[in-house]
């Protein structure tokens, strides 16, 4: 745990998930810097600048929502609707791998980027669904929530699935962009979220610390959240220096696919004789792209 009112920062670091507290304030929070984790995720596939932007924006908040299960399993960000972008997708699991992938119309895109600098969620996704699935494993049940794509951040999505989903006030930015640290532009992601923790005997009424804390909180820059040259522990420690901060022990986050030949070979053998004929190549192939990160897999066609 760090105590960033009185620690020296140190050196940038990347890629992590990190609880922090204000001191004495019934609001508990967590920060988000993706680096080449990121990078190579957005990388992985020929995205416009709006979708890898979307998709940015998913990872960050995969990684907010996700660092907060208390055991170990996966959280799917999901959003989806009848906008150019059928669907923004990104699976985070508790050891800190994250993936992603957007599947869009390029020529509809086209359409509705036409007067924006970078359209948001709302106008890329269309009338549609939001969705957390968090999952612990096969021998759990499922749970799953859902609320409409509302506003023009997945940031705003976010903060009504929990207002309506859980009934606690939240307040999240996410920041995706570019920065050169010295060998050429490279993707980077930010995200804050902070959430109101409810009075009680002991606590009293938090309302007006939690408007305090909110006030702060729209401070955030996200040139701030996505800054290479700019630790967590100095971010924090301008937002709310006045009463101190903790930053905890943070989390390593990674790219990661889960997908594997044997996965791959489970799906194929799932088909009908037919279907698996039909996806034979001209030299005998069978072969398999995966959707997350591009890895294709060549397998020995039926017969």
């Amino acid at each position: 745990m760090t105590d960033t009112a009185s620690s020296t920062p140190t050196a940038p670091a990347d890629n992590l998930v990190a609880t922090f507290q204000i001191e004495g304030w019934p609001v508990r929070g967590r920060i988000v810097r993706l680096g080449d984790a990121v990078h190579e995720i957005l990388t992985r596939h020929d995205y416009p600048e709006a979708v890898a932007n979307l998709l940015g924006e998913a990872c960050a908040l995969a990684a907010l929502v996700g660092s907060s299960l208390k055991f170990d399993g996966r959280l799917i960000v999901q959003a989806q609707g009848d906008g150019p972008v059928a669907y923004v997708v990104v699976d985070y699991d508790t050891a800190g791998a994250l993936r992603g992938y957007c599947r869009f119309d390029a020529e509809r895109l086209a359409e509705v980027s036409t007067g924006f600098a970078r359209p948001g969620a709302k106008t890329l996704l269309g009338q549609g669904v939001f969705i957390m699935t968090v999952d612990q494993g096969p021998d759990m049940d499922r749970y799953q929530g859902v609320t409409p794509i509302e506003g023009e951040t997945l940031a705003l999505c976010a903060e009504q699935y929990f207002a309506q989903s859980e009934q606690t006030p939240t307040r999240i930015r996410l920041a995706v962009g570019q920065a050169d640290v010295g060998e050429g532009p490279a993707w980077r992601a930010g995200g804050l979220l902070i959430q109101n923790i409810a009075g009680d005997e002991t606590r009293g009424d938090t309302a007006d610390a939690w408007v305090r804390a909110q006030a702060l909180f729209e401070t955030t820059g996200e040139d701030e959240l996505i800054d290479p040259t700019l630790p967590a522990e100095t971010l924090l420690w301008r937002l709310f220096n006045e009463d101190g901060v903790r930053l905890f022990e943070p989390k390593a986050l990674k790219a990661f696919c889960r997908c594997s030949l044997e996965r791959i070979t489970g799906v194929v053998e799932s088909f009908s004789m037919e279907e698996r004929l039909a996806m034979v190549e001209d030299d005998g192939m069978v072969r398999v792209t995966c959707e997350y990160c591009s890895r294709v897999y060549e397998l020995e066609g039926p017969g």
